[in-house]
């Protein structure tokens, strides 16, 4: 062994100490391991930062920027409205959620997959009052199982088909992956949904993920019925089950600027109605998307998106001395003084009766105000109220919701066809969502998860050094000979936990670069069919299940779910024992020795 591989084997084995110890940041302790390694020497210092230009790392970032972008055009919300029930049980949910997940997986890449759902998930999770923490990781290895079915569903397949060809003269077939994948996919996926999610820590998850701003209650707000909807003709009452499916409590209705008595719930709706709604503002929101409804009344709202700048929801405090306290928004002009429109009033434990713009403000009164895009500041300033923590209140662009979704899905296609690298393919989606304003250009960066690109970024340079040392060919040597004599079976084992194990240390990319050729000399040595050997190797560099660094889409979920470096393993170890205990026999079945 030489000094760079015995520097390289104990800067991994003293980073995955720091990293289950918990004591420094997972970010802290991957840089300060790479700028050691440049140091020593072990990394050059030309491809110090080479990890942060990798496309692992840039797929990391643009999926978290197109996540959003999915959901401020409404996407997610059409896919929660139609496959998700907040009301089921989490096992259900993770049961569903993980079967969506694979099969969208098999036929598009797995991290892509994940970039759709992890926003439903997240909202789901939102609407039933638990830590996304508890499902995203069940979701994160759903999709990695369902990738290994088919060619395109994940890269070491495509490696694995490519390195076929080379050596033996003929690829894998798209569908050559799916006996062995779908029965390992399977069982993988009812482990997640029975008993794997129940090992995950819950405690710093929920604590990680908790609303700061739980405690203020809900808002009396209004929502009017356009001129081209759908709903007119229709009774309030036919509305009701939506609302209750949105978290929405419908408490009356508003026509000619007056409001009628009672709930009016068998009163037929007619355009511009206003109804009147008790929410909170994400739910308020959601509501307004699924059934097409609108802010405020026509004039306003084209006054008010005017500029085309896009619009922000605010929550301010009124104080005593405010502006609007003892008057109404109507009376201070706050439409046509600020172009802002007074969404709802929450006042703790007292009913409002009147129409929100005509209610006069009470100090203590909490504001939900929807204003142009930049003028937060200038409009709570101007009212003289205080501004809430900032908790990521959005405005749903629902007539964008099609074009995001035939951006992010012509991006896939085209990736997945292999007509245009995946990287290049969602920066041209982020490209489109920015140009057409569905992600904002001041909001671009705050979207993107900066601690885990640096982790990563951290680490691959390590893992690219570890290679080139001649550490993995190490390994590779010392694999051949300890299984030297064996019986087959056996090799096929001992190949697959060796993978997966280098796996949840190297991209897995790396990996299948690696092993490949390790498994076809294996199959040489023993006078065997290689093919067994290679659809070992594919199985084990995609289940990269102990670490967040294995797998981009473990990568992915690490600041969303709010875990820690440790937590993967819990779950990920007997999954990892599973696939072994289901695959060397599937193998064995499809691709005889």
């Amino acid at each position: 062994m030489t000094t760079d591989q015995i520097i390289l084997f104990s800067l991994f084995a003293a980073v995955f100490g720091m990293l289950l110890w918990g004591r420094y940041r997972y970010d802290l302790v991957a840089f300060a391991a790479l700028m050691l390694g440049v140091v020593l020497g072990v990394v050059p210092t030309k491809d110090a930062f080479s990890g942060f230009g990798h496309p692992a790392t840039l797929i990391v970032a643009l999926v978290l920027v197109v996540s959003a972008g999915l959901v401020r055009s409404g996407a997610v919300f059409l896919i929660t409205r139609t496959l998700v029930d907040a009301s089921r049980s989490l096992g259900a949910h993770i049961a569903l959620m993980g079967a969506i997940g694979g099969v969208l997986s098999a036929f598009m890449n797995n991290v892509a997959a994940l970039a759709l759902l992890m926003p439903v998930d997240v909202q789901t999770a939102r609407k039933a009052g638990r830590a996304p923490g508890l499902s995203l990781m069940p979701l994160s290895f759903a999709t990695i199982l369902g990738g290994m079915v088919t060619l395109i569903g994940t890269p070491p397949n495509i490696i694995i088909a490519s390195i076929r060809g080379e050596a033996l003269g003929e690829p894998f077939h798209m569908f050559d992956f799916a006996p062995v994948g779908s029965v390992t996919a399977i069982a993988g996926l009812v482990f997640v949904a029975l008993i794997g999610w129940r090992l995950i820590p819950q405690t710093d998850t929920a604590k990680t993920n908790a609303d700061p701003m739980e405690a203020f209650g809900l808002y009396v707000a209004e929502l009017t019925v356009p001129e081209e909807s759908k709903h007119i003709g229709k009774r309030l009452q036919d509305l009701v089950e939506t609302a209750e499916k949105n978290d929405v409590a419908i408490l009356g209705l508003v026509r000619d600027n007056k409001r009628r008595y009672g709930t009016q719930r068998a009163t037929k709706l007619a355009a511009g109605d206003a109804l009147v709604l008790e929410a909170r503002p994400e739910a308020l929101d959601e509501f307004r998307a699924a059934l097409g409804l609108s802010f405020t009344d026509a004039e306003r709202e084209e006054k008010l998106r005017a500029d085309g700048d896009g619009l922000s929801k605010i929550e301010i405090v009124a104080p005593v001395n405010a502006r609007i306290v003892g008057k109404t928004a109507q009376s201070v002009g706050l439409h046509w003084r600020q172009r802002s429109v007074l969404l709802g009033i929450s006042r703790s434990g007292k009913r409002i009766t009147k129409q929100v713009r005509k209610t006069k403000v009470q100090p203590g009164d909490i504001l939900l105000l929807l204003v142009p895009k930049g003028a937060e500041a200038d409009v709570t300033d101007w009212l003289g109220g205080l501004p809430l923590a900032e908790r990521g209140l959005t405005v749903t662009q629902d007539d964008k919701v099609w074009l995001a979704i035939g951006l992010f899905g012509s991006a896939v296609a085209a990736a997945s066809f292999g007509l245009v690298y995946l990287p290049v393919a969602l920066g041209l989606v982020v490209v489109g969502y920015t140009l057409t304003k569905i992600v904002p250009l001041e909001e671009l960066y705050t979207h993107i998860e900066w601690p885990v690109v640096v982790l990563l970024g951290s680490m691959i340079p390590l893992g690219a050094a570890l290679e080139t040392s001649g550490g993995t060919e190490l390994i590779a040597n010392a694999l051949v000979s300890v299984t030297q004599g064996l019986p087959a079976w056996v090799v096929l084992t001992v190949l697959m936990i060796v993978t997966m194990s280098l796996s949840d240390v190297l991209n897995n990319t790396a990996t299948t670069i690696v092993a490949a050729p390790v498994g076809i000399q294996m199959a040489q040595t023993l006078g065997k069919n290689p093919d067994p050997f290679l659809m070992a190797v594919a199985v084990a560099a995609s289940c990269a299940f102990l670490t967040p660094i294995g797998h981009k889409n473990n990568t992915l979920i690490l600041g969303p779910g709010g875990y820690k470096f440790g937590d993967y393993w819990r779950m990920g170890l007997p999954l990892e024992v599973l696939v072994v205990a289901v695959s060397i026999p599937a193998i064995l079945a499809f691709w005889p020795l």
